[in-house]
């Protein structure tokens, strides 16, 4: 059997309870107390995340810029230093090989985060495409961890730790700082909807930033969240999730995410061909996003029917929201159909599709 990968906070999990999994590799806490509980605690307060399995690599040199944005399907031309883009990054067909963030340091000095389960895949078709350009890829994610905070309460809690004014930082901006005394890098991102900040910080450090996070928090209602949270948060959200909503099988067009491909940025990129032909014609399938006033959990790949009884797509995603107290989840169907009553089978019962578009609740960042 292989051997589980383990964040350096891997410890530190167990010995508060958590129940541990495989996820894409890695050993993670996939809760504490309860999945339901950590998620409400995110609404309401806030929840601290460990999500140090996600990769990080430095993209440096004269053609960083220019390489990146060849390579995403979003315009790095827009960035500046302390700016986050987030991006998919495309075959030439136009199926998505990961979903990312670039963040821009300097003219000349970049770094992505990029999914845990792809990330030796991502790292190889980056180096691939950077053959010929100035740029130097450099893999950092073994030296560098991720605790995410996240919540109405996120700010509160981290301010109290570090002299960084977090007002100046906005959403989708960073900054260089101390967080109880650790280096880190001050991102307001997140998964979740809510308010907070991703801190990448070094990977020895990462056990001590978490222990004074967590004690700063408890006062605020801050309590640790699993992976089983991260996901109904951001399916509430109505955010993708890699190998769900985003896949090589189907395009970011066809996912919804138009507004992150740039066909006019004043360069060519990997897949704008393939994009450009299926904006011209329509899409096939599209993703879309429904609700079912029904407790029951729609599972991926639970085909999806219309009124005839007709398989028109499949489940993709499904969970049951703690916040409306009933099943919500994202399928991908013909587009022909996604406008035409649809269902799926549960065990011989057909339990109606109500098409929404997320975010199923409100939330404190959308």
């Amino acid at each position: 059997m292989t051997q589980l990968q383990r964040t350096p906070l891997r410890d530190f999990h167990a010995a508060r309870g958590a129940r541990l999994v495989d996820f894409a590799g890695w050993e993670m806490p996939v809760q504490y107390r309860s999945i339901l509980e950590e998620h409400r605690a995110v609404r309401r307060a806030a929840g601290l995340f460990d999500v140090s399995h996600m990769g990080e690599f430095d993209v440096r040199g004269p053609g960083a810029a220019a390489f990146l944005n060849r390579l995403v399907t979003n315009d790095v031309a827009r960035l500046f230093p302390g700016r986050v883009l987030y991006s998919p990054m495309c075959y030439p067909d136009g199926g998505v090989v990961d979903d990312l963030l670039v963040y821009q340091r300097a003219a000349d000095d970049f770094f992505l985060c990029v999914n845990a389960g792809n990330l030796a895949r991502d790292l190889e078709w980056i180096r691939s495409q950077a053959a010929g350009h100035d740029v130097t890829v450099t893999d950092r994610s073994a030296e560098t961890a991720l605790l995410a905070l996240q919540g109405p309460r996120a700010v509160a809690i981290l301010q109290g730790l570090t002299a960084t004014k977090l007002s100046e930082i906005g959403y989708y901006h960073f900054a260089a700082g101390e967080v109880a005394g650790v280096p880190c890098v001050l991102s307001r991102t997140g998964y979740t909807g809510e308010d907070g900040f991703e801190l990448y910080h070094a990977a020895g450090h990462a056990v001590r930033l978490a222990e004074a996070l967590l004690a700063a928090g408890a006062p605020h209602g801050l309590e640790l969240a699993g992976l089983g949270a991260r996901d109904s948060l951001r399916l509430e959200a109505g955010y993708p999730l890699y190998g769900h909503e985003l896949s090589p099988e189907f395009s970011p067009l066809a996912a919804g995410l138009g507004w992150t491909v740039k066909l006019d940025k004043g360069c060519d990129f990997i897949g704008r061909d393939a994009l450009l032909s299926e904006k011209r014609a329509g899409s096939p399938r599209r993703v879309v996003y429904f609700r079912t006033g029904d407790r029951r959990i729609l599972r991926p790949d639970a085909p999806v029917l219309d009124a005839a009884g007709a398989a028109v797509g499949r489940v993709l995603s499904g969970t049951l929201s703690p916040i409306l107290q009933e099943a919500i989840g994202s399928a991908l169907v013909a587009t022909a159909a996604a406008t035409a009553p649809l269902a799926v089978d549960v065990r011989g019962v057909a339990v109606p599709l109500q098409l929404v578009r997320p975010p199923f609740v409100p939330l404190g960042r959308t």
